[in-house]
């Protein structure tokens, strides 16, 4: 049988998967960076990937405030 989470676990699983996204992102800005610098090419496929990545976050930010009914910014 599965337990719930309790808030304590639940509060570090947030955080490790803040931390983590936040580590990716800057990942993919330094490999879009590196490419960019040393080869003067342009690296598609990083930066696809970073778009994707934040549209799906903030689209998911903006649709669980919206249906919380915290859409006060």
């Amino acid at each position: 049988m599965k337990n719930k989470m309790d808030e304590m676990e639940m509060n570090i699983n947030l955080k490790a998967i803040r931390i983590s996204w936040v580590v990716t992102v800057l990942l993919l800005l330094g490999w879009v960076g590196v490419e960019w610098f040393t080869n003067r090419s342009f690296n598609w496929m990083a930066f696809i990937i970073l778009d994707c990545q934040l549209l799906v976050y903030w689209g998911v930010q903006l649709i669980l405030k919206w249906s919380l009914g915290e859409n006060e910014e």
